[in-house]
């Protein structure tokens, strides 16, 4: 399986390597460029329509009549994907590692072999010579700079409990922390793609992930629900939205949860406060965005750690496209360290106490930066 790996990376990465220094150094820039800015969640990706897409890219076809949303040179950014798969094969990493460094490529290089980065970033990673990751000919060699994320990813411990974006910043500790969850759809569609071109590959894939599956969430990203809550229009703070009612089907802790939190509405935010009298005369009593997670779960019989740097620790993590009611989401900061929390309450509405001078208030989901969520029921 490895001289598989490399074989993909001679047969349709030379080319490219052998590109005229002029073409190289222009489509390096732009792409370093352009990873310096957080776009838009790719939420709404045909994995078949890109199976069909990279099956013809790795047939031989031009990219001139390819078309993938995210992939602006299909014909010289799938054949990258392609090895970066393999390399995980080879190396027998789970579909979610795959996954991850691809996503993680997509934020670094737009899945291009670039001859240069931020300071001595070069290649599908931007990995670093002078942080121990090779010479530079290897790291321009994309079978090794795919195998050297994964030696490294698979030496992070509960890796594979992690999000997309906890996981690759572990390994990448990059200066945009954040940014990686935006390409996790479409790398998704591009391992499901590119493994079903290795005979027996993806069977075998899909049978070691399985059992993970059933015991972690592994989709967590920074894209937002179905339900944004804009449909109720702008929220007076402190005020419940017109229409909106707890929903039937959430869980009774989750409700008695909701239905405390929304007892404090109005009361202003206090940095350190307990929330343990929001209404009372004394600021400490008041709520800041942690103790009104924990008072409100307090409420409801569930103990929950005071911060909302220990709060992402706990439960277990879910995806942002499968929000309930009562699910502690987090912005601000990093996915490992975020510096806000709120609470989903149904409909595409959070309630949190958002800062100083701000009081508790309900905002739509679609004002959030998500950067993890956690169940904790």
């Amino acid at each position: 399986m490895k001289a598989l790996a490399a074989g993909i990376g001679v047969v349709f990465l030379s080319p490219i390597l052998l590109a005229g220094t002029g073409m190289m150094l222009a489509s390096s820039a732009e792409a370093v460029q352009s990873s310096s800015s957080f776009s838009n969640c790719l939420t709404d990706i045909d994995s078949d329509k890109v199976a069909e897409q990279v099956t013809k890219i790795l047939d031989g076809a031009s990219g001139k009549d390819v078309h993938i949303e995210g992939l602006d040179l299909p014909a010289e950014q799938v054949p990258n994907a392609a090895t970066i798969v393999a390399a995980g094969l080879s190396l027998d990493v789970p579909k979610k590692g795959q996954i991850i460094a691809l996503a993680t490529a997509m934020q670094e290089s737009r899945l291009r072999n670039l001859g240069y980065g931020d300071r001595d970033s070069l290649g599908l990673f931007q990995q670093r010579p002078s942080q121990g990751w090779g010479s530079a000919q290897q790291i321009r060699d994309p079978t090794y700079a795919s195998e050297q994320f994964y030696k490294h990813l698979l030496k992070v411990d509960g890796w594979q409990q992690m999000t997309v974006t906890q996981a690759a910043q572990a390994v990448q500790k990059s200066g945009l922390p954040d940014a990686y969850a935006q390409w996790e759809n479409l790398a998704t569609a591009l391992q499901a793609a590119i493994v079903k071109t290795f005979p027996g590959a993806g069977d075998a894939t899909d049978d070691k992930d399985a059992n993970q599956d059933e015991k972690q969430s592994t989709s967590t990203t920074g894209c937002a629900p179905g339900q944004d809550g804009s449909g109720f229009g702008r929220i007076p703070e402190g005020s419940v939205p017109k229409g909106y009612s707890i929903p039937k089907d959430a869980d009774p802790r989750a409700r008695e949860a909701i239905e405390w939190a929304m007892h404090q509405l109005g009361t202003l935010y206090q940095w350190g406060g307990s929330c343990t009298n929001a209404h009372g005369p004394d600021p400490m009593g008041r709520c800041d965005c942690s103790s009104l997670m924990q008072q409100a779960y307090a409420h409801a019989g569930i103990t929950l750690t005071r911060t909302t740097y220990t709060q992402v620790n706990e439960g277990k993590a879910v995806s942002p496209a499968h929000l309930t009611p009562g699910d502690l989401i987090f912005s601000r900061g990093t996915a490992a360290r975020p510096e806000h929390v709120g609470m989903y309450m149904g409909e595409g509405l959070v309630i949190e106490a958002p800062r100083t001078t701000k009081p508790v208030r309900i905002t739509p989901i679609k004002d959030w930066d998500i950067l993890a969520v956690r169940r904790v029921l």
